[in-house]
């Protein structure tokens, strides 16, 4: 179905630093990086290459939230951070791809986080979100702006595909059910879908803002990570590859593109445009 509206957003998610937990929003402002604020830090090792929660599961034990000019970090034990943008930091090299160079936080901020975590990190910023771009092999346009994010600015999910995944996984492993989170999706669609609509989707308007499918979402390690112990586990990985394999990979929800800033709102109708 096209053109008439098909769920509703259920649930979205902001998640400043790549890697870490985010936290849920009622509303959250659009543009052409996705949604403010999201995905603008990042971890990375002493030569400048990305840290993630692939190599290191415990990064998920902290969470972030974005701030006016700046995020606040909070441990699982209560302990919290606020670091401002580094807005006059130092230029630091990084791997990331497309990118170059971050901006530097200040040392008592890598010394707290490199603590929390056991391991020398170092966090940094994306100052100047134009500087990085959607790759053309995952759906990026000429203009097409990239925060931090593996490989989209917005990543749709819908209930009606993970009610598929958990009834695979309840019939076939005898497996308790999957909460959304495992996929760190941006936004939730709730509605009477078909599961995994979504896949077929070339635009979809939510609310007042459309958004291109960019491509289908394919799944890494960092779903089988059990979200309570932080250890690494089979699931979904292995129900996926009998359902849900293609191309080598193992795939659930989408990746898209804003075609122009709005705002996100929970409650708001979603309608595929085609």
């Amino acid at each position: 179905m096209t053109g008439a509206a098909t769920g509703w957003v259920g649930a979205l998610s902001v998640r400043p630093v790549k890697s870490l937990s985010g936290v849920a929003v009622d509303r959250v402002a659009l543009d052409a990086l996705g949604p403010r604020g999201d995905r603008r830090w990042m971890l990375v090792d002493g030569d400048g290459e990305t840290v993630t929660a692939r190599e290191v599961p415990t990064m998920l034990g902290i969470t972030a939230r974005v701030l006016p000019g700046s995020i606040e970090l909070a441990t699982r034990d209560g302990a919290r951070l606020v670091v401002a943008e580094p807005v006059d930091g130092r230029r630091t090299p990084v791997g990331l791809s497309r990118l170059g160079w971050a901006l530097a936080c200040p040392g008592e901020v890598d010394d707290w986080i490199s603590a929390v975590l056991g391991r020398p990190v170092r966090l940094v910023w994306l100052d100047d979100p134009a500087r990085r771009s959607v790759s053309p092999r995952h759906g990026g346009l000429p203009g097409d702006a990239l925060s931090l994010a593996d490989a989209g600015p917005v990543h749709l999910t819908t209930t009606s595909s993970l009610d598929a995944l958990n009834r695979w996984l309840a019939e076939e492993q005898g497996h308790p059910p999957l909460p959304m989170e495992r996929f760190r999706p941006t936004l939730v669609v709730d509605g009477p879908l078909e599961p995994f609509e979504e896949d077929g989707w070339t635009r979809v308007r939510v609310g007042d803002v459309t958004l291109r499918f960019a491509e289908r979402c394919d799944r890494c390690v960092m779903t089988t990570i059990d979200l309570d112990s932080l250890r690494t586990t089979k699931e979904p990985t292995r129900t996926l590859a009998r359902h849900r394999r293609d191309e080598g990979k193992v795939w659930f929800g989408i990746r898209l593109v804003p075609q122009a800033p709005g705002e996100l709102v929970v409650g708001a109708p979603v309608v595929p445009l085609g």
